[in-house]
């Protein structure tokens, strides 16, 4: 028996068909270039400057084999080069060479042309209607595919992201913020085997934080949570916790705790609404104002 779609599940695929057919993406030779949408859309994203091959991989979700027959299949059209990047030999990087960067010329035109055409039968007030939704959509639909990852929490990206936040502590903390050592002192505990710190990635970027250590035996405790302000209100606090109390699971945590402090009003509303409960403070943080635990439920056969 077929079951009632969800409206927005509906409308999405709804959206899909109706854009994808508009826009091009099931022809075999995308905005007419001779290239599959894939191809197309590689080259947009390294741009005229190039970019590295994990960076582009991150942000179009790509698994390495499929990228690497993209990229295969763009040298052997002479619009690439692969090599090591200088910086470090480790990783690679593509750049175009001067064929791509007029294919790059051709593919923004066209693809500048096709938009005007799409919105050119429009009015002023259904054209800001049109900007308004697709933006809002956009920003929903990014942020529903944010991945998360386990990242050492001394690693480049885990550490910039700790900075961000603790700078943003600074604002909004009432005196000021000042970390001490904490950037560096809390580092092995939020590793293997009694803690974990994790990254959210929205186009490869990272634009959330967060980490288990180890409490006791059986409690765990999550650190250094941390949104993104740009893209607060789409709901990624709330998975990044839940990412977070499935990893406390994964170690063996019956229940975790965690503090903050009484400015940061909107975390205190999502851990309430998570299931949080106050209690007194078990720790000896100078900035920490809020005490909260949560029991963590065993997984049911289905959850794996």
């Amino acid at each position: 028996m077929q079951t009632e779609l969800d409206p927005a599940i509906e409308t999405l695929r709804r959206f899909n068909r109706a854009w994808s057919q508009r826009v091009g993406a099931l022809e075999d030779s995308f905005l007419g270039t001779g290239r599959s949408l894939g191809a197309s859309r590689l080259l947009f994203e390294m741009g005229v400057e190039g970019a590295g091959v994990l960076d582009l991989r991150r942000r179009l979700g790509l698994d390495s084999g499929y990228l690497s027959r993209l990229l295969r299949g763009l040298e052997e059209e002479g619009l690439i080069a692969v090599r090591r990047d200088p910086a470090d030999r480790r990783r690679r990087v593509v750049v175009p060479t001067a064929s791509g960067r007029r294919a790059i010329a051709r593919l923004e035109e066209r693809s500048e042309r096709r938009a005007l055409e799409l919105v050119g039968p429009l009015g002023p007030s259904q054209r800001r209607r049109l900007t308004e939704a697709l933006g809002t959509a956009g920003r929903l639909v990014r942020a529903a595919t944010m991945t998360c990852e386990d990242v050492p929490a001394g690693s480049p990206d885990a550490v910039d992201a700790v900075r961000r936040y603790f700078a943003e502590l600074d604002e909004r903390i009432p005196g000021g913020f000042d970390p001490g050592d904490a950037a560096t002192s809390d580092v092995a505990g939020l590793a293997p085997p009694y803690g974990v710190f994790v990254v959210g990635r929205i186009d490869g970027e990272v634009m959330a934080c967060g980490g288990v250590q180890r409490h006791s035996r059986t409690i765990g405790e999550i650190k250094r949570m941390w949104i993104s302000p740009e893209w607060r209100g789409c709901g990624l606090g709330g998975r990044m916790l839940s990412e977070l109390e499935g990893r406390a699971r994964g170690l063996g945590y019956r229940s975790v705790h965690l503090d903050t402090n009484g400015t940061l009003v909107e975390a205190i509303a999502m851990y309430e609404r998570a299931g949080y409960r106050a209690i007194e403070r078990y720790n000896d943080n100078p900035y920490a104002q809020a005490w909260f635990t949560k029991p963590l439920p065993r997984r049911t056969p289905t959850q794996g």
